[in-house]
């Protein structure tokens, strides 16, 4: 039987508010916030500067109404109750103190009667051993079960050295990309400097196209806009198949794709593509390339696709961790992935932009930027 939640008096979170701590009530649930401000969607300065108001205006106002799912998560800070306490007590509590760097607030919104407190000890899965091999047995409860987040690590290998390979840290992707990038565009400019590339020659000799190391920008600007496309066809159709219920081998591999960080949105080490299975994909393209097309050309494209994909994976982790300024692009992108994570998982699939989720219909709606509960 589960103990009685801990009962908090006014004083008692006036005092952690004093200490720095970032409580938020709802109803007289009491939740710590600490941990998760600077992750929070609409950004750290967003939920400090509304510290005082009501807390309705903190969960479900701008940049996002808050989901079920939103809600759900919520329940993973629970502290306990707070006891009402003798007037005027709530009045200095709730209306007149506002602690520095601290959110002390309440509403009369009641809880949605679909959440339900994230227990891992009691999920459809054992938080305590490999996830990996485990979801495929979910069956028909998979695709609900990886629709409702957690914020916690996920671990998917019983190995630790194949884990190793599944994670890995923002700046990695920097260190090891970017050089390459450096390099390629050097020996495609040099290569395209050379004045022998030529489009149509493997056709006609006559009609071919003479490529001047001029061209070189704008191939790979090219390349940078077809990876853009790539990005969004992959995440869409690829990432976010809903695999057969009686299929245990897809719902695994879906999950080691992209089914791991819906489930768990924050877990910083698997924000961004591990170089090691990276390396795969991006090969692949590049083999591609090289044959459709001659090598300096095909280089130059597939040096472009490269950057977009560093681009698109920095923005990716930003967009989870970072704390864009209010009206600024980034603040806008940010509001429209969070909107995908927990609340229109089947549109809004674009990552450093929405360009592509409009003439593909997968644009999520305006409106329910501005919808309040």
């Amino acid at each position: 039987m589960a103990p009685p939640p801990r009962a908090y008096s006014p004083a008692e979170v006036r005092q952690r508010c004093a200490q720095g701590a970032c409580l938020v009530m709802r109803g007289r649930r009491l939740y710590d916030l600490s941990g998760f401000v600077r992750l929070h969607p609409g950004g750290e300065q967003l939920l400090r500067e509304r510290a005082g108001s009501d807390v309705s205006a903190a969960l479900e106002g701008p940049p996002h109404r808050h989901s079920r799912n939103a809600r759900l998560w919520l329940e993973q800070y629970y502290l306990g109750e707070v006891r009402p306490a003798p007037a005027p007590e709530p009045q200095s509590l709730l209306e007149t103190e506002k602690p520095v760097n601290s959110t002390a607030r309440t509403t009369n919104h009641r809880m949605d009667p679909r959440c339900k407190t994230v227990d891992p000890d009691k999920d459809l899965v054992d938080w305590h051993k490999p996830l990996l091999w485990q979801v495929g047995h979910l069956g028909e409860k998979y695709d609900e079960w990886v629709h409702q987040p957690v914020d916690r690590p996920i671990r998917l290998f019983h190995s630790d050295f194949i884990e190793s390979l599944s994670k890995t840290a923002w700046y990695i992707v920097i260190m090891v990309w970017i050089p390459v990038v450096l390099y390629l565009s050097w020996f495609c400019y040099a290569s395209l400097a050379q004045g022998t590339t030529r489009l149509f020659s493997s056709f006609t000799a006559e009609y071919s196209i003479p490529v001047h190391k001029y061209f070189f920008p704008f191939i790979f600007v090219l390349g940078m806009f077809l990876w853009s496309l790539v990005e969004y066809l992959i995440h869409r159709f690829l990432f976010h198949m809903k695999p057969p219920a009686s299929n245990y081998y897809l719902i695994t591999l879906h999950f080691l794709l992209h089914g791991q960080h819906h489930k768990s949105p924050f877990d910083s080490s698997r924000l961004v593509f591990p170089p090691v299975p990276a390396s795969l994909v991006i090969g692949f393209f590049y083999t591609l390339l090289r044959l459709l097309l001659p090598e300096a050309v095909g280089m130059s494209m597939f040096v472009g696709g490269l950057f977009g994909y560093v681009v698109y994976d920095m923005t990716h982790y930003y967009l989870h961790y970072g704390s864009p300024k209010k009206g600024t692009y980034l603040y806008g992108l940010k509001a429209y992935h969070v909107k995908h994570h927990f609340e229109h998982q089947k549109s809004g699939f674009g990552i450093t932009s929405r360009f592509w989720d409009r003439p593909f219909k997968t644009l999520i709606p305006e409106e329910t930027f501005e919808k309040e509960d």
